[in-house]
């Protein structure tokens, strides 16, 4: 793998993950442009590498408020600790079992389907529109809230669908607060992140030997980096309601790359 193609795709996950812009079907997008054919054969260990810096970036960005929940789980005077905790898990259950059974045929969409991509990509850029054209509103995310946004996190799993955008989206319009909507929505897949990697490690589906090791160190620098600030970023652009520009940005890629998948095929 070319250093300059691990660097630039790894500069794509760390935005795209905390944009609203789908980073799966960018990073699809950007292997099909740059032709990343080395990548092709080791794209699963380069794309958990990848997901695992932007989930410590999360971490990161988020630590205090990771800190106040387990150590709210062993206060039994801290309710909304526990109750935040429970909301989290309800809201993997969906993804985690679209994941278990439906696998496979997720994979086979990975793999240079870029006018489905772009289909996708038009899908969240209308959500994103339909969303910021919602009434500003109070709410806190509830246990039912917590289910629907992680059903629409389970959908997110499809490359194009945003999950940032998705989760967010969903919770604006369930009347839930922005900023408690992107909190929820950076907090909700930490877990999900690493249970993956800790699947795939444990079950021998990825393997590290053999692989560009430089090319994932670039990878995940690139990632790490470009994730923490775009998950600041995207916390400040949510209070100010800024997502009528990421829908249209999402609407214009996406009908490019299906006007350039009809031309390719």
């Amino acid at each position: 793998m070319e250093l300059l193609d691990a660097l630039i795709l790894g500069i794509i996950q760390g935005i795209t993950e905390f944009l609203p812009v789908s980073s799966s079907g960018h990073l699809e997008l950007a292997k099909s442009i740059l032709g990343a054919e080395a990548l092709a054969e080791q794209q699963l260990s380069f794309t958990v590498v990848l997901h695992f810096a932007t989930a410590l970036s999360t971490m990161v960005i988020f630590r205090k408020d990771i800190g106040e929940i387990i150590l709210g789980l062993f206060n039994k005077k801290d309710s909304e600790s526990r109750s935040f905790a429970i909301k989290i898990a309800l809201s993997m259950i969906p993804a985690v079992v679209i994941g278990l059974f439906f696998e496979e045929a997720l994979e086979s969409l990975f793999s240079g389907q870029v006018i489905f991509v772009g289909s996708m990509l038009l899908v969240t850029g209308g959500l994103l529109y339909i969303a910021d054209r919602s009434k500003d509103n109070q709410k806190k995310v509830s246990y039912s809230h917590a289910v629907i946004i992680g059903v629409a996190q389970g959908i997110a799993m499809l490359p194009g669908i945003s999950r940032s955008g998705a989760t967010i989206a969903t919770a604006v319009l369930l009347k839930v607060d922005k900023s408690k909507a992107a909190r929820f929505s950076f907090l909700m897949v930490i877990p999900l992140i690493f249970g993956k990697v800790a699947k795939d490690l444990l079950s021998g589906t990825i393997a590290f030997e053999g692989t560009d090791g430089p090319g994932l160190i670039m990878g995940f620098c690139a990632a790490f980096v470009s994730g923490l600030l775009a998950c600041q970023w995207m916390l400040t652009l949510v209070k100010k309601a800024k997502l009528f520009y990421f829908a249209i940005y999402c609407l214009c890629v996406g009908s490019i790359a299906i006007i350039l998948g009809l031309i390719n095929n």
